[in-house]
């Protein structure tokens, strides 16, 4: 059992930016992985116009029957925020470090997450690389407990940093092992 925390050791406990950013080829992997959301969006919405100038049935608003295009042309400019804003607001948030007991993560950028992995409870730990990772020189750093929610992921890391990080943690939580896994 704990015992009563004195305001001492509250203000000691506060969680503190962790001290590694990710990558600043990071921005150009989200921009560009929002940009093929908001087109695959805004082609959706956009087959939707066609079908409706084509044969708009009866029972939609005249302004929809009458401007069908309105529709892609706001998808469009309603996404364009999460597009330009958005990569470089996350590059600013998302941090991590990895110390000699926890990997500190945080991520977020209107909710943040901060996360703490136990180095002893990390089963598993994984890189990948997309294309466009591939392409932009980075990966992603998967790291896996047997709990899911004590799972986590760095994004947006320079791949050489991820491949050594991943090396580095298994053989930490190799040696750390302990009887609660």
């Amino acid at each position: 059992m704990y015992g009563p925390l004195d305001s001492l050791t509250v203000a000691t406990a506060q969680l503190r930016p962790p001290a590694h950013r990710v990558a600043r080829g990071a921005i150009a992997l989200w921009t560009v992985q929002n940009l093929m959301g908001l087109a695959l969006v805004t082609a959706m919405v956009a087959g939707i116009a066609w079908l409706v100038d084509a044969a708009a049935p009866s029972w939609l608003p005249r302004l929809v029957v009458e401007h069908p295009w309105w529709g892609p042309l706001l998808v469009a400019l309603l996404g364009l925020p999460e597009v330009l804003l958005a990569p470089t607001w996350r590059y600013l948030v998302h941090r991590w470090e990895v110390t000699q007991e926890v990997v500190y993560i945080r991520t977020g950028w209107f909710d943040r997450e901060w996360r703490l992995v136990p180095i002893s409870r990390i089963q598993t730990v994984d890189t990948t690389r997309g294309v466009l990772e591939r392409f932009l020189g980075l990966a992603t750093l998967q790291i896996r407990t047997a709990s899911h929610a004590g799972s986590s992921e760095i994004e947006g890391l320079p791949a050489e940093v991820a491949a050594g990080l991943a090396h580095d943690l298994a053989r930490q939580a190799g040696v750390l092992r302990d009887d609660a896994t």
